[in-house]
């Protein structure tokens, strides 16, 4: 256990309803994710994604199985896992600089002032934020707030960074471009990344491995797919690369042809 980074052994989910069978959300979950790698979970709505990206990060308990992290089981929130929602979550009475100034303050309160303010600075520059430091959210744009949130995220240096469909609200361009900056941020930094996410395109660009969901209730993982593309990757070199395709092909034959939904 102590050479392992991530583990999920048996996890399962159920949530109770009055006068009915429990409701199985996922089943039978086993994965180890390694340390530095990026992993992306896609499948059909309803198919616990964000169900087990929750346990990961200890905001919800699974009713049985284990989650290893490190060696040690989680068994809520921690520094050690920092998640980004759709939302940017940002509060909206503190600056760009101050909301990442707040996480920093209260994972690392032994920093003096000095070491806080070149941590801040550190982040604010690694996600191309420097001009718009002290303004507020209201004041920039929907793809800045993100970047914001990755920053903010990063800067309490966690060992795995959840993202639930971070970019799942921005247009194209922009979430093109925030994809860019979270591969140029990995090869930075080097920590665990896990994504939550419906598209296709992103799985196989950012991923070393993608997990394939089942459909729920009762969801577990269906198939693994490696991604064999060296990095640093460039999302119009790959639109005519093999390995690229073949996981393309992959995902969407599992998606649409092993596990597809009417309703979608």
């Amino acid at each position: 256990m102590k050479d392992k980074f991530l583990i999920l052994e048996n996890v399962e989910k159920r949530f109770p309803i009055p006068g009915k069978e429990d409701y199985v959300a996922v089943t039978d979950v086993n994965l180890e994710i390694k340390k530095d790698e990026i992993v992306s979970i896609i499948g059909h709505s309803g198919c616990g994604k964000s169900t087990l990206l929750n346990m990961v990060a200890g905001l919800d308990m699974q009713t049985s199985g284990h989650i290893f992290l490190k060696g040690k089981e989680v068994t809520g929130p921690g520094p050690d896992r920092a998640v980004v929602f759709q939302n940017h979550s940002l509060l909206p009475w503190l600056t760009v600089y101050q909301n990442i100034e707040m996480a920093v303050k209260k994972v690392m309160p032994d920093l003096s002032a000095k070491e806080l303010r070149e941590r801040v600075e550190k982040f604010i520059k690694l996600v191309n934020l420097g001009p718009a430091q002290d303004k507020y959210p209201g004041e920039i744009s929907g793809g800045m707030k993100q970047r914001v949130g990755i920053a903010r995220a990063l800067s309490i240096k966690p060992d795995v960074l959840l993202m639930d469909e971070p970019f799942g609200a921005l247009d194209s361009l922009t979430r093109a471009n925030l994809q860019d900056h979270l591969m140029r941020i990995q090869q930075n930094v080097k920590n665990t990344v896990i994504i939550i996410t419906h598209d296709v395109d992103e799985a196989v660009l950012l991923s070393d491995r993608v997990i394939m969901m089942t459909n729920g209730p009762a969801a577990t993982i269906g198939e693994i797919l490696e991604v064999k593309l060296e990095r640093p990757r460039d999302r119009v070199a790959l639109q005519e690369d093999y390995e690229y395709i073949r996981c393309r092909e992959a995902i969407l034959e599992f998606l649409y042809k092993k596990f597809a939904k009417e309703d979608e």
